[in-house]
């Protein structure tokens, strides 16, 4: 596992080809995020930013018979809360890619045919084979060099098989110790994996904001002094938020809620028009999450790696739910929460009342923070110069008629966080 020092690689012009898609919203967050740190770093990249979906819409064969998008899918799953199902869903698109391979890899290796890119990085999982067979395809075609891959695994852990992780020449990044340790017990060699401080956040989450809690509460219809709570179930909202806004007015503890329902607008009317005891704000999809997690005292929501992962850089310990209902790709967050002593892991959002009450017990809330504020992830800052790295050893590579060298001539040391 290797990590790169800030100075270990130098600045290079070069082409990216950044693949993402929208299941879920996250990937594509992640692949904006990185392309805004890039920007701020000054790097001289040109990035093709590319939806997987729209290239491979020509063996779309699940839009052809019924005419829905499979992200579509998955994303009214999030917004209904239908999530049960998430394990056999995975191994049936597993299933589905498969069948569908050969025509996948036609339509990839006739894009990279087209164009050649100095790295080719992957932000998806389940697509990563085809993604590597299509490039390698495209290489032989061109008589060229192998282009270099690099999958940047958006979630805290791999969920095998053939989730993130696949047995190919690549290179892995990866935000947690875990998931590295997946990726070498797969037989992918220590050089190729990249150790990142944690996962991938806007750099938005980062820069200070000077502003008065207190009066921007007031601002917003809150209490300047009650502890605060954020709501928060991804870009698409869940029907539980509106359960969880009850049992926090059954339970009568002295609290008030952000709630952000993303795109999900019945859901904000529906919260909006509840009749509650204790103060609360609504708002419907924003891009100022920072703004209101800055207002904020702890998170509840979903264990996802992007919200999470927000959440922890803004200072705020977390209430999550874990059991069948949890995504089966998002279940060893929950355990990495617990270990980490970032919060409190529910069985049920049924049992919010005495999750809140712990947030709300001064010794046990500053308990929780200092281990939330211990944890500095810097992901989004580091992983560009990862990308620069490589790039500049496999020109070197190629200007030197194929003299391999391994990257542990750039970054020496090892880096070993959470």
């Amino acid at each position: 596992m290797t990590i790169y020092h800030p100075e270990s690689a130098n600045r290079v012009e070069a082409e990216l080809d950044l693949i993402y898609f929208d299941a879920g919203g996250g990937h594509r967050a992640s692949a904006t995020a990185l392309i805004s740190a890039a920007r701020e770093q000054h790097r001289s990249w040109h990035i093709n930013l590319i939806n997987l979906r729209e290239l491979l819409e020509p063996a779309d064969m699940i839009r052809r018979l019924t005419g829905l998008r499979i992200e579509d899918f998955y994303n009214s799953q999030l917004k209904h809360g239908l999530t049960i199902g998430t394990g056999p869903l995975l191994r049936i698109t597993q299933m589905l890619i498969r069948q569908l391979e050969p025509t996948i890899i036609k339509l990839l290796a006739r894009h990279w045919q087209r164009s050649r890119p100095d790295l080719v990085v992957s932000m998806i999982p389940n697509f990563n084979h085809t993604i590597l067979q299509g490039l390698r395809q495209a290489d032989a075609m061109r008589r060229r060099p192998e282009t270099p891959m690099v999958t940047i695994l958006t979630d805290l852990a791999d969920c095998p098989p053939h989730f993130w992780i696949e047995r190919q020449s690549q290179y892995l990044v990866c935000g947690t110790a875990t998931a590295a340790a997946q990726a070498i017990a797969m037989g992918h060699a220590p050089e190729r994996v990249f150790r990142t401080s944690g996962m991938i956040v806007r750099p938005e989450f980062y820069r200070p904001m000077e502003l008065s809690r207190e009066r921007e509460r007031v601002r917003i219809g809150l209490d300047p002094k009650l502890p605060t709570g954020i709501v928060m179930f991804g870009s698409y909202g869940s029907s539980q938020m509106a359960a969880i806004a009850r049992r926090i007015e059954v339970a009568g503890l002295k609290t008030q809620l952000i709630f952000l329902c993303g795109h999900n607008e019945k859901l904000r009317e529906r919260i909006e028009s509840m009749q509650l005891s204790y103060p609360f704000h609504c708002a419907g999809f924003t891009q100022e999450i920072p703004y209101f997690m800055k207002l904020a005292d702890y998170f509840i929501g979903k264990p996802g790696p992007g919200s999470i992962n927000e959440a922890l850089v803004m200072g705020l310990p977390l209430i999550v739910e874990r059991n069948a209902w949890t995504m089966v790709q998002e279940r060893f967050n929950t355990d990495w929460i617990a270990q980490n002593g970032f919060g409190v892991v529910l069985p049920s959002f049924r049992e919010i009342g005495s999750a809140v009450s712990t947030m709300l017990d001064r010794e046990q809330f500053l308990r929780l923070r200092a281990n939330v504020e211990a944890f500095d992830n810097r992901a989004v800052f580091e992983i560009p110069e990862i990308l620069e790295a490589l790039i500049s050893h496999h020109r070197a590579a190629n200007w030197s008629f194929g003299r391999t060298a391994t990257a542990r001539q750039f970054a020496p040391e090892i880096h070993y966080g959470i």
